[in-house]
């Protein structure tokens, strides 16, 4: 199966939860038992962000042997594909799909970040991660997503 893969959905603009369940029909095409978290509703988070829609958030897990920087060419090609501009940082948005872990791989490269290196601060993130998959270990803190939630409350 591969090592385990993390991946977090977002969507502000539009049909939000048509967004995250399309885009998530995309993502198990490329992870092997595919497990998607329930759809929350959260705030933006980051300064002047305080106006923009709220944000439909999930998370999924599942496995893959495909190097992380395809995994993250393709989560980027699934977020284009559904109408997702860049037009400023933090700026409302169709779909946001980011790859948090790729099993116990710790990359920094132009563009490529594993684990995500803000996913232990946010909570739209870990909540739904803690819920199908509690047990999975961040490599970086050797801590499970069950204990970094619990660490933010």
């Amino acid at each position: 199966m591969g090592r385990v893969v993390a991946v977090a959905f977002g969507s502000n603009l539009g049909d939000r939860r048509a967004h995250i369940r399309w885009a998530a029909d995309r993502v198990a095409g490329l992870l092997e038992d595919f497990r998607l978290s329930s759809i929350i509703e959260t705030a933006p988070v980051g300064a002047g962000l305080e106006h923009d829609p709220p944000f439909l958030n999930a998370a999924a897990v599942g496995g893959s042997a495909a190097p992380a920087r395809d995994l993250l060419d393709a989560l980027l090609a699934i977020e284009a594909a559904r109408g997702r501009r860049r037009p400023r940082p933090g700026a409302p948005r169709t779909l946001d799909l980011d790859l948090i872990l790729a099993g116990d791989e710790v990359i920094a490269e132009r563009g490529l970040h594993v684990p995500h290196p803000r996913f232990r601060e946010r909570r739209f993130v870990l909540e739904p991660l803690a819920e199908v998959a509690p047990d999975l270990v961040d490599p970086v803190s050797g801590r499970t997503m069950r204990d970094l939630l619990a660490r933010l409350r």
